[in-house]
């Protein structure tokens, strides 16, 4: 049987980053392994939030606070001397459900602009929550003297870091497939699709679209606990709406409610980033300055162009061209 882009691309970026650490350390380039760390830490929130916007039509503006709350899990654990990496998860996914299940019953009883608004005020809450813990750093943030130990392996090492990042987010790539394919999935894209019919056959639709967003902020968390031993500080900053927004963006960039779609977005969204800051074009010293220094202007005319022409990002482009 022919397998078409939508298996061809997945298999081909997902090999790449299973071997770029090798490239890297032949390359002599160890750059690239904390570049792509980065990207695939993105990628893992993108994913999470993908699953209830892409998928739920839930469009959370706040998911930016469960990435906070895995990073001070690990932050305020290690200020106490606490290293165990395995306490450090348990900790930060207790209190993600925690507070996903109380956040969740309330914004999952909204919708449209009202959901977004309420999202977004949770996320300011944890935000401003952060900053007004001196002993903690305030908005100084706080900085972690070492990484996890997960006993068979440590995460002070930048190459187990990268491949813990990698593992965790193929993983979830399988979970949300596997999520996604059950009944599950179909109820909630169905609630997506016409909320009141799914009512109306009798699904209940609150406990669906609670559950999907917990499971969404779970993931969310994973992605914040990387975060903290990838930068080794734990910032208010990680819980900004500007953090929310970049997700939105990398997930349209890729292709909203598409499975593959965050992963290449974080890859594209990032890498452009990456390149625009310093990238020495041979322009006239403005227009130059305006690329270096204003890079988020090009990026934005991107994914305007994107959204334009391409409005299932641009995995969802390729696919679609083949009719798949």
């Amino acid at each position: 049987m022919n397998k078409g882009l939508s298996f061809w691309i997945p298999a081909v970026v997902l090999a790449l980053l299973a071997l770029l650490p090798v490239y890297a350390s032949l390359a002599n380039q160890p750059f690239y392994l904390t570049l792509f760390s980065r990207i695939m830490i993105y990628a893992l929130a993108g994913l999470a939030l993908n699953f209830i916007l892409g998928f739920g039509g839930l469009v959370s503006f706040g998911h930016a606070l469960y990435m906070g709350l895995g990073a001070y899990a690990v932050g305020i654990l290690s200020f106490h001397g606490v290293t165990n990496g395995w306490l450090h998860l348990l900790a930060a996914f207790m209190a993600c459900l925690v507070f996903a299940t109380l956040v969740g019953a309330v914004v999952v009883r909204t919708g449209g602009m009202t959901f977004i608004m309420i999202t977004l005020a949770f996320a300011q809450m944890g935000y401003f929550l952060t900053v007004s813990l001196k002993h903690y750093g305030g908005d100084d943030g706080l900085t972690i003297d070492a990484r996890s130990d997960m006993g068979l392996f440590n995460l002070s090492s930048n190459l187990v870091l990268y491949y813990a990042i990698f593992v965790s987010l193929v993983a979830a790539l399988w979970l949300f497939k596997r999520i996604l394919a059950a009944r599950f999935g179909f109820v909630l894209k169905g609630i997506k699709s016409n909320e009141r019919r799914m009512l109306a056959l009798g699904f209940p639709t609150f406990r669906y679209k609670l559950a999907a967003y917990v499971i969404s902020a779970m993931v969310c968390t994973l992605a914040g606990f990387f975060l903290a031993n990838f930068t080794k500080f734990a910032s208010p900053s990680y819980m900004q709406w500007s953090v929310s927004g970049e997700l939105i963006v990398i997930i349209v960039l890729g292709g909203m409610g598409t499975l593959f779609g965050p992963i290449l977005g974080a890859i594209v969204f990032l890498l452009l980033e990456e390149i625009l800051q310093g990238w020495k074009p041979g322009l006239v010293p403005p227009l130059e300055e305006v690329v270096n220094k204003h890079w988020q202007l090009v990026i934005g005319v991107f994914v305007i162009l994107v959204v334009l022409y391409a409005k299932r990002g641009i995995y969802g482009y390729l696919v679609q061209r083949r009719g798949e």
